[in-house]
């Protein structure tokens, strides 16, 4: 991991404003619950090493999650990339946000690289078998989910924009609201309540709705909150 690039060689950078902030609420609300936080990783615009024989082969995903590995790298560093050969286990769920300059790569709709180097979408179907797919477009205001069954991807059907990922204890799907004072339809996830995993910010906020609460329902039956 200390070796290879954490960069991506020859781009500038994250393409546009939405990128990381609707990656950062799928970090933030990746906790699945049948896994330990401590066994649970995911990260945003990190490169993911693939093959050991071509160590200048990586795909560099929006949103990616894992589990059953440490949260940090041998347990004591934050990862500069994932290496898939030292690790021992691939992604189980990437998310690919579309724009028209990648949705051709990112959906299988093009071929490999005149020097042979694979699309996206072979490297997650075919080389990395990465279990569960997802592509948003912001655009349409709609996601696909393909899971991976034998030896390549199956559309899978979305009911009420959600999708529920059984082996997780956790759902996907698109929410209706405020993040980071941008009001729009996000893609996040959800747990076996149907409830929206709160991000730090939100948890931060509800404790605070709730402590004030409870010091109302102190001054109503007369009692100084400061006292209590």
């Amino acid at each position: 991991m200390y070796d290879l690039p954490s960069e991506e060689v020859g781009e500038p950078g994250l393409p546009d404003q939405y990128h990381p902030i609707q990656a950062e609420l799928l970090e933030q609300t990746f906790q699945p619950l049948t896994y330990s936080p401590e066994q649970v990783f995911s990260a945003m615009d990190l490169n993911i090493y693939y093959d050991a024989d071509n160590t200048r082969r990586y795909k560099r995903p929006d949103w990616f999650g894992v589990v059953g590995v440490p949260r940090l790298y041998e347990d004591r560093d934050l990862r500069m990339s994932y290496v898939v050969w030292q690790e021992g286990i691939n992604p189980f769920i990437v998310v690919e946000l579309l724009s028209s300059s990648t949705q051709a790569q990112d959906l299988g709709e093009v071929e490999s690289d005149p020097d042979g180097n694979p699309t996206k979408w072979e490297v997650y179907e075919q080389i990395l078998q990465v279990p569960y797919y997802v592509v948003y477009d912001r655009t349409q205001n709609s996601f696909r989910a393909f899971h991976w069954q034998g030896r390549q991807y199956q559309e899978l059907e979305i009911t009420d924009n959600r999708l529920w990922l059984e082996e997780l204890g956790l759902g996907l799907g698109l929410w209706q609201g405020s993040h980071k004072r941008i009001d729009r339809l996000w893609l996040r996830f959800y747990d076996d309540s149907l409830n929206w995993i709160p991000t730090s910010t939100e948890r931060e906020e509800q404790e605070r709705q709730r402590a004030e609460r409870f010091r109302r329902l102190l001054i109503e039956n007369g009692i100084n909150p400061d006292e209590a």
